[in-house]
This record gives C-alpha cells, sequence and structure tokens, in this order.
C-alpha cells in the first residue's frame, strides 16, 4: 500500500554491536572473533561494547569484565577508542543525512529519521531503509537494523527485532497489532519498577498493558499512566528533532528510563 504524505514515515538506524563492530571492521583479523570492549579484564571495569560472537557466550554491556572472562574466556578483550567511534558515527551520520535533513541522533549508534519528504525522491520507507542499509554498509563498512513505521516509538522496537542487519516494517494501521504480543519490556518507559508494577495487573505483553482500563492505569501511575496506555496502543507524535550526534561516548546504548 502507498502511503500518503498525511502519514509519517519514520526510521529507526540502530548499528550493530558498535564499537565491537568497529574494532573488526578496522582489524581484519578479529573477524568472526568474539571481541569484547570494555578495557583490561583483570580490571573492574564493565563490557562497553560485546561483538555477536562474545554474545553467544552470554556476554552483554555492562556486564562486569570479571563476569565476561568467565563466559568467555577465550574473548579478545579490547580498550575503549572513543575517538575512532566519533568518528565512524559522524560518518555514518553524514550518510543518513544524505536522505534527509531530519536527522535525530540519540546516541552514538542509532538516529530517527523522518523520511516523510524524501518518498518522492527515494522510494516508499522500506526501499529507503534497504538504501540505507547498504550505503552505511558500503560507505562506512558497518552494518545496521532499521525499524520502520509511522512513529519514533514504533520504529525503534521494530529495529531490535531481528538484529543484526534487521529490517522490519510495520505499515500504518499496524502498530497495536505488532505491539501487543511483545513482552511488556520492549515498551519504552517500561523498566523493572514498572514492569513489576504491572506485573501486579497481570500485564506480561504490550497488548495486556493496552487492554487495561485507562483509568486503573493513571490511578497507579499518575501522569505516566496516559502516556503508557499511548505507547501500549502504539500511539506516538513526538516529531523527529534534528540535532547534532551524542557526544559522549559510553555504553553503546542509552537505557529505557523506567517511569516509577
Amino acid at each position: 500500500m502507498i502511503a500518503s504524505m498525511a502519514t509519517r514515515t519514520i526510521l529507526h538506524v540502530d548499528l550493530d554491536a558498535f564499537f565491537a563492530a568497529v574494532e573488526q571492521r578496522d582489524r581484519p583479523e578479529l573477524a568472526g572473533r568474539p571481541v569484547i570492549v570494555g578495557g583490561d579484564p583483570a580490571g573492574r571495569g564493565v563490557v562497553s561494547a560485546a561483538s555477536y560472537e562474545a554474545r553467544r557466550f552470554g556476554v552483554h554491556s555492562a556486564m562486569s569484565l570479571g563476569e565476561a572472562v568467565r563466559r568467555c574466556p577465550d574473548g579478545i578483550f579490547l580498550p575503549v577508542d572513543g575517538r575512532r567511534y566519533q568518528l565512524a558515527s559522524r560518518d555514518v551520520m553524514a550518510v543518513l543525512r544524505t536522505f534527509t535533513p531530519a536527522v535525530e541522533p540519540i546516541s552514538i549508534d542509532e538516529a530517527f529519521l523522518d523520511v516523510t519528504g524524501s518518498r518522492a525522491l527515494f522510494g516508499e520507507g522500506p526501499a529507503i531503509a534497504a538504501t540505507i542499509k547498504s550505503a552505511v554498509r558500503e560507505r562506512v563498512g558497518l552494518t545496521a537494523s532499521v525499524g520502520v513505521a509511522s512513529n519514533k516509538l514504533v520504529a525503534k522496537v521494530a529495529s531490535d527485532l531481528r538484529k543484526p542487519d534487521g529490517l522490519v516494517v510495520v505499515a500504518p494501521g499496524g502498530e497495536a497489532a505488532f505491539l501487543a504480543p511483545l513482552p511488556i519490556s520492549r515498551l519504552w518507559g517500561v523498566g523493572e519498577k514498572t514492569g513489576a508494577a504491572l506485573g501486579e495487573y497481570g500485564v506480561r505483553t504490550i497488548g495486556d498493558l493496552a487492554a487495561l482500563p485507562p483509568d486503573l492505569v493513571v490511578r497507579r501511575f499518575g501522569k505516566h499512566g496516559d502516556s503508557l496506555i499511548d505507547r501500549a496502543r502504539g500511539i506516538d507524535d513526538d516529531p523527529v528533532h534534528e540535532g547534532d550526534p551524542a557526544k559522549s561516548v559510553g555504553h553503546e546504548h542509552t537505557f529505557d528510563v523506567d517511569t516509577v
């Protein structure tokens, strides 16, 4: 179905295992090896990034380096090289801006794009997403997963479902049905505390939350209740805010904010 210009087309572009992928790109001998970025495994630091090869051993961001060594003793442990990651991020954002000026970086390795006004030039959302993935791979040497939807919330959830190198499209009007079967932890703003509180009402999936009486949710969560219900139903009117890439280098991703 061809989208009308009244329907927004929003992309969430998320680079795959970004810090580790930059290391593997720049050091071909690391291709296919379990790369863990964070520092000296004998130290007290934490993992900043893990390649997908390392993730198969259960290694993930924010895990202690000591635990990462226990899980993946043959891993290649590397220090964080913030300058190289910033340069790679800058190169990726430059590629994204060749498709639309409406680019909102939300961390060093991910950004929202509003390509509504670009469809006449580059085709519909799925075609634009596929072209962006190819351009990032060819020009920067990295892979990205992309979610395509009518809003930022759903696009971000979609981009995470088929990593690495994935492309997930949610058609306009299908937002609530797409979200409904997913675990409640997938929803923006639902951290451990909110998830536990929702669990008291039998909420396990996003659809469970969407089905709750709105007044019950508002009574329990106050001013955040309305936004929780809207998000569970796939409603999000937040525009893409053009801005500069994130300037700090920490873990690959920002963490979801718990609403209670």
